[in-house]
């Protein structure tokens, strides 16, 4: 299975997994008077369109490169890992908003099953954030990182609900609120995550140099080649799951200029058959000495 089917099928698994999570806790938080639980319903919701939005950006952005896109259409990833940030401060804004307006108004207090029903949803949020993790990490997909960090946010939202219920449940009367407040926090840890989301993908659209690894890789690979002494500059930049890489290598100076032109070619097939994740590779040739 390639990375670009990997990271798709991860995708569709997150889908299902916020469409229902939603209506267990739209339902739960409703009949059993959570407001911390119809938030992380919320939460669970705009997830669920975030999660459609990083579908669409995996199959774009690993598009082949045409004439107008030469270097192929990974730069989609993170504008729509931008998009799903957008989302996550939405629903945290909307929460924080209500939250607020119910913290100062009577009701009822959470029913105690809600426990039950959170204490499943925080296991299961948090083992999907570590299957999500791992296959971002595989992939080296920006935007299903994202899609991961919407699966650690929803458990610890969740956790922050369980706390807020159970407060309110083992101090009674007067206590209803500290649900509303477990909501109101679990608003501010999602921002504090949108910015963590965020960081990285901004980095990628900047251009920011962040792969001091891949360059020993790169360096390390590129002495085993024939005619190369070694190499001078390696720039590296990510563009979806792809890096493209500029990489200067030192050969002898008193060799033709087709040597030097048979070498740079044998050094970027080498590189690609050794580094399947990177995409355009340009070399310049610098005479040794």
């Amino acid at each position: 299975m390639t990375k670009v089917q990997t990271a798709i099928r991860t995708v569709y698994f997150s889908i299902i997994g916020n469409a229902c999570l939603a209506l267990i806790k739209g339902i739960t938080g409703y009949f059993g008077n959570s407001y911390a639980l119809m938030a992380d319903a919320i939460e669970s919701t705009t997830d669920i369109f975030s999660s459609l939005l990083v579908l669409f950006g995996i199959k774009y952005s690993n598009r082949p490169a045409d004439k107008n896109h030469p270097y192929g259409h990974g730069r989609a990833e993170p504008l729509i890992t931008f998009i799903v940030v957008g989302f996550l401060i939405t629903s945290a804004t909307i929460i924080a908003y209500e939250s607020i307006n119910n913290i100062g108004k009577a009701h009822e207090s959470p029913k105690s099953y809600t426990l039950i029903v959170l204490g499943a949803i925080i296991l299961w949020k948090e083992l999907s954030y570590r299957l999500v993790i791992r296959k971002s990490k595989e992939t080296k997909s920006s935007s299903l990182e994202a899609d991961a960090w919407h699966h650690r946010s929803d458990a610890i939202t969740s956790i922050a609900a369980f706390i807020g219920i159970s407060i309110a449940l083992l101090f009674g009367k007067g206590f209803e609120s500290a649900d509303d407040w477990a909501a109101l926090f679990s608003s501010g840890f999602i921002l504090y995550n949108s910015y963590l989301i965020f960081r990285p993908a901004l980095g990628e659209i900047m251009d920011e140099h962040l792969y001091d690894d891949l360059v020993d890789e790169i360096r390390t690979i590129s002495r085993t080649v024939e005619g190369v002494i070694d190499t001078e500059k390696c720039f590296i930049r990510k563009a979806g799951m792809k890096y493209h890489v500029d990489l200067h290598a030192i050969v002898d100076a008193n060799i033709s200029v087709k040597q030097g032109h048979d070498i740079s070619h044998k050094l970027k097939d080498t590189l690609r058959e050794e580094i399947p994740q990177l995409g355009h590779v340009l070399i310049h040739i610098e005479p040794h000495g």
